[in-house]
């Protein structure tokens, strides 16, 4: 189960920074983007650190403060869920 989990958590975060780095991409040559709605659910999935990671490396909607104050907000979401999940789930 742990595997499967750590597999998920993997390619979920590979999509959110393949995302990003796609989205980058498009703008760049002004062809049809990927929609935010998009970039954000793959983050709430669990592709936050992904997702933050092509942000920053790429340097892909960092202006934006609709994700550089929702994508940290989602990573610490989930963080907080984690952590809560280990102290009383157990």
């Amino acid at each position: 189960m742990q595997n499967l989990l750590l597999l998920y958590l993997l390619l979920i975060n590979a999509a959110g920074f393949g995302l990003m780095l796609v989205d980058k991409f498009k703008a760049k040559k002004n062809l049809w983007r990927i929609p935010e709605k998009t970039l954000f659910l793959v983050a709430a999935l669990g592709g936050s650190i992904g997702s933050l990671l092509g942000m920053y490396l790429v340097r892909h909607k960092t202006q934006h403060l609709t994700f550089t104050l929702g994508m940290p907000l989602i990573l610490a979401l989930q963080v907080v869920a984690v952590v809560w999940g280990v102290i009383f789930l157990q």
